[in-house]
């Protein structure tokens, strides 16, 4: 007996190892193939999908391990994208290196998180939603409206010709050589991302596994039940609230130094619904879903809006309707269907999974009652 698990525990190590091997080159030549194969802007897709995969590792923080329904959490995304504008750029003529600005993004970004969260210890459900609501606009109105008395975020008009990111000398907006290789500004942008990205998920893991998060399942479950325990509610909701913002601090920061230039109209109510919606649509809680969702909600909008355009053709000989309009409305279906036959998610974890098919524990005791 002792054999046979000792066999198994060993085919189990090794087929991790293949898996995380398999993994890890698919990831690494993931750029290369899809721009070789679908071309430089199905890359900067990828890349994108990248920042979004951090945004709602971090809004999983607050809402999946937490339970805190925050609808303004591309404010921090803000925070974090401004902060590299105005330090690293023509602007206010200063050029910080980018060592310093993530992590300082990162830092401010958790600040504004624990402003955030601590008027509204007291509120949960649709009241916590509608202050983070309002959160998120109050930070997008004001960026658009600091242009006067005196300019600092240049208003509508947004803060161009923001420094790329430079690390050591080493510029990402040019090709660089690696040992006779030549890596375009694309894939050097992936690899810096899909290594924060793959940071993010180390230390969502290791949250996820320690007392803290084990603190935010309480917190989620039964908040009362879990302040009866002994655990200090307040301090923890706070805490996910700053470990969440930090994540969108970061990514804000590598936007603006990928895109170059940033302006209010990126940091809309729709974008804070689309995060929300990669962690939902994902799996709430479970990292691995939220990354799923994450990509597919990346991809599929701008699948439906390459492809609106030449089924309408091929079908009808015209296009009927707007590809933009028709994306939209594509996947809102697709969102529509996905919650109808998967409400749990694409990929739940486990006990979530066992909550929708046998009901949460709360609906087993009222059955019992």
């Amino acid at each position: 007996m002792m054999a046979i698990t000792l066999d198994s525990l060993r085919t189990d190590k090794r087929s991790a190892l293949i898996a995380t091997a398999a993994i890890g080159i698919l990831l690494a030549v993931a750029p290369f193939v899809v721009g070789s194969a679908l071309g430089n802007s199905w890359l900067r897709i990828l890349d994108f999908a990248l920042l979004y995969i951090m945004l709602a590792l971090g809004l999983n923080i607050v809402v999946g391990f937490a339970g805190l329904l925050d609808m303004g959490y591309i404010a921090f995304y803000a925070v974090g994208a401004y902060l590299y504008a105005l330090l690293a750029s023509p602007h206010f003529g200063l050029h910080v290196p980018v060592w310093i600005i993530i992590p300082a993004g990162a830092v401010l970004a958790g600040v504004a998180g624990a402003l955030l969260g601590a008027p509204t210890l007291r509120l949960r459900g649709d009241y916590l939603a509608i202050v983070t609501l309002g959160f998120g606009e109050i930070v997008r109105i004001f960026m658009n409206n600091l242009n006067a008395p005196v300019n600092i975020t240049n208003g509508p008009q947004g803060i161009s010709s923001i420094d790329p990111i430079n690390m050591g000398g080493i510029t990402l907006a040019k090709p660089l050589t690696v040992m006779g290789v030549t890596i375009p500004s694309l894939h050097a942008y992936y690899y810096l991302f899909l290594a924060l990205t793959l940071l993010i998920v180390f230390v969502s893991i290791r949250l996820e596994d320690s007392r803290i998060g084990r603190a935010w399942v309480a917190i989620r479950e039964d908040e009362i039940a879990a302040k009866a325990c002994g655990i200090n509610t307040r301090n923890i909701k706070l805490l996910a609230f700053t470990m969440g913002a930090s994540f969108g601090g970061v990514a804000g920061g590598l936007f603006a130094g990928f895109q170059g230039f940033v302006s209010p109209e990126s940091f809309n109510l729709m974008e804070s619904v689309m995060v929300l919606c990669m962690v939902v649509l994902g799996g709430m809680g479970h990292i691995p879903g939220v990354i799923l969702g994450g990509v597919m909600l990346t991809v599929l909008p701008e699948f439906f809006r390459h492809s609106a355009g030449p089924i309408q053709q091929a079908l009808f000989g015209k296009i009927l309707l707007d590809p933009e309009a028709l994306r939209m409305l594509l996947f809102g279906l697709a969102l529509v269907v996905v919650m109808l036959y998967r409400p749990a998610g694409l990929w739940p974890s486990t006990i979530r999974r066992r909550e929708f098919r046998n009901g949460s524990a709360s609906d087993v005791l009222k059955e019992g009652e």
